[in-house]
C-alpha cells in the first residue's frame, strides 16, 4: 500500500471514529431528553390533579391546602387546563404581564386573548396528547391539561447540536492551521534539498562539459554520433540542475512555439526508450504560450516517464496541441495505450506518494501538477481514461502574449 493510500485510510477511520462518538453524544442525549420529558409529563399530571383537588374540595382543612398549593406550586413547565369546549380554566408559568384577570388591581398588567391562544398552539404542538381529568360530577365533565417544555429541556434538545458544531468548527480550523504549518516546513525543506542538489551538480557537471571539449578537440570527432549523444546527456544534466535551482522561486515566463519545445523533447527522450513505442507529434506548429523551458521540459518528462511505464511492449504515445482561441489557452493532449488509470484515481495520481509501481516515490505527477498551476497559472488533469486501452493528460497553459514577465 503506498503512503497516500495508507493516509487516505487513516482518515476515514478517524472521520468513523468521529462519526461513531458523535453518534453515541447525540443518543445519550436523546435518552437524557425523554427521561426529562417522561418526567415533566409526571409533574403535570401531579399539578393538573392537585389544581382539581383544590376546586372539587373548598372546605378542607387549611393544612392540607397548604399541602396541596405546595405540591401544584412544585410544577416548573408552563401549562394551561381547558374545558371540552377549550375555555381556560387555569394556567401555570405564563407571563404574568398578559394573563391577569383583574384590570383593577394593576393597571400595567392586562389580559391578552391572543397570547392564550398562541401558547395553548404551542403546547398542542409539542404535546399533542393532553393530560386528561375526569371531574366527579353528574355531567362526567373533563378537562384537557396542555404544557409545554422547560427551558432546560429545549436547552438540553439543541445543546449537542451547538457542541458538536463548535467542536467541529474548532478541528477544520485547528487542521487547516496545523496543515498550512506543515505544508510550509516541507516545502521548506524540499527547497532546501533541491537548490542544494543543484549546487552539488553544479561542479561534475561543468567537469564532465569540459572532457567533452577536449575529446572533441583531441580526437577530432565533433561529428562522432556518440560524441554528439554524449554532449546532449550533459546538457541534459544542466538542465536537471537549472531546473532544481529554480524551485521555490518564481520563474520568469517567455512566449514560446510550443510545438518547438516539445518536438525538441521528444526527440531527445524517444532514443532513450525502447523503440517498440511509437511517438506521433501533431498540432498547431505556431501556436505560442507563455512557459518556462527548463520547467515545462521538466512537465512533458514526468507525464511522458509515466507513460513509457504503463505500456506493456509495443504501444504509441500521441502528443497533440491546440488552441482555444474564445479562453486565449493552449491545450497539450498527451494520450498513450497504457494499462490506464480507475476514474477513482483521477485526483489520486497528483498525490505525493501515490504510486503503482514498485520502486518510486510518486513525484513525478505531483511536480507536474505543481509547476503548471504555481507556475504557470495553468491546470492539468486527466482528461480521459480507460482500462486496458489508455490513458489521455490534457496540460492547459496561458497563451496571453501581452504577459510581461518579471523577475521574482
Amino acid at each position: 500500500m503506498n503512503p497516500y493510500e495508507r493516509k487516505r485510510r487513516w482518515k476515514f477511520i478517524l472521520l468513523a471514529f468521529a462519526i461513531v462518538i458523535a453518534g453515541a453524544s447525540l443518543w445519550y442525549t436523546n435518552y437524557l431528553v425523554k427521561n426529562i420529558s417522561a418526567a415533566e409529563r409526571t409533574r403535570a399530571e401531579l399539578w393538573a390533579k392537585s389544581t382539581r383537588n383544590i376546586i372539587a374540595m373548598p372546605d378542607v382543612n387549611d393544612e392540607y391546602i397548604t399541602f396541596i398549593y405546595t405540591m401544584r406550586d412544585s410544577l416548573a413547565v408552563p401549562a394551561i387546563v381547558v374545558d371540552s369546549a377549550e375555555n381556560i380554566i387555569t394556567w401555570r408559568g405564563l407571563d404574568s404581564a398578559k394573563t391577569n384577570f383583574d384590570l383593577d388591581a394593576d393597571s400595567t398588567k392586562k389580559y391578552d386573548p391572543k397570547y392564550f391562544k398562541r401558547q395553548l398552539k404551542e403546547m398542542k404542538k409539542q404535546h399533542p396528547d393532553p393530560i386528561v381529568l375526569e371531574l366527579d360530577n353528574r355531567n362526567n365533565e373533563k378537562w384537557f391539561v396542555y404544557y409545554k417544555d422547560s427551558e432546560l429541556l429545549t436547552e438540553l434538545r439543541v445543546f449537542p447540536y451547538i457542541q458538536l458544531s463548535v467542536i467541529a468548527i474548532f478541528l477544520l480550523v485547528a487542521y487547516g492551521v496545523f496543515s498550512s504549518s506543515r505544508k510550509s516546513e516541507q516545502d521548506q525543506v524540499w527547497v532546501g534539498l533541491a537548490k542544494e542538489t543543484a549546487h552539488q551538480l553544479g561542479t561534475p557537471i561543468s567537469s564532465l562539459m569540459a572532457w567533452v571539449e577536449l575529446l572533441k578537440s583531441k580526437f577530432n570527432v565533433s561529428d562522432d554520433p556518440l560524441i554528439m549523444e554524449m554532449e546532449n546527456d550533459v546538457k541534459r544534466l544542466e538542465t536537471v540542475a537549472d531546473r532544481f535551482s529554480k524551485i521555490g522561486s518564481k520563474p520568469v515566463l517567455h512566449n514560446h512555439v510550443v510545438y518547438d519545445v516539445v518536438e525538441e523533447f521528444v526527440n531527445y527522450f524517444r532514443v532513450r526508450v525502447t523503440d517498440k513505442i511509437e511517438f506521433i507529434l501533431t498540432g498547431d506548429k505556431q501556436v505560442e504560450a507563455l512557459i518556462n523551458v527548463p520547467l515545462f521540459d521538466w512537465v512533458i518528462e514526468n507525464i511522458l516517464k509515466n507513460a513509457v511505464n504503463a505500456i506493456e511492449g509495443t504501444g504509441t504515445i500521441r502528443i497533440e496541441i491546440k488552441e482555444n482561441l474564445v479562453r486565449e489557452q493552449v491545450f497539450l493532449d498527451i494520450s498513450d495505450t497504457g494499462a490506464g488509470i480507475p476514474r477513482g484515481n483521477f485526483d489520486t495520481v497528483f498525490q505525493p506518494g501515490y504510486t503503482t509501481r514498485k520502486r518510486g516515490w510518486g513525484l513525478g505527477l505531483s511536480l507536474t501538477k505543481r509547476i503548471v498551476e504555481n507556475y504557470h497559472q495553468g491546470s492539468v488533469f486527466v482528461k480521459e481514461s480507460e482500462i486496458g486501452k489508455g490513458t489521455t493528460f490534457r496540460i492547459v497553459l496561458k497563451s496571453d502574449l501581452t504577459y510581461e514577465p518579471t523577475e521574482s
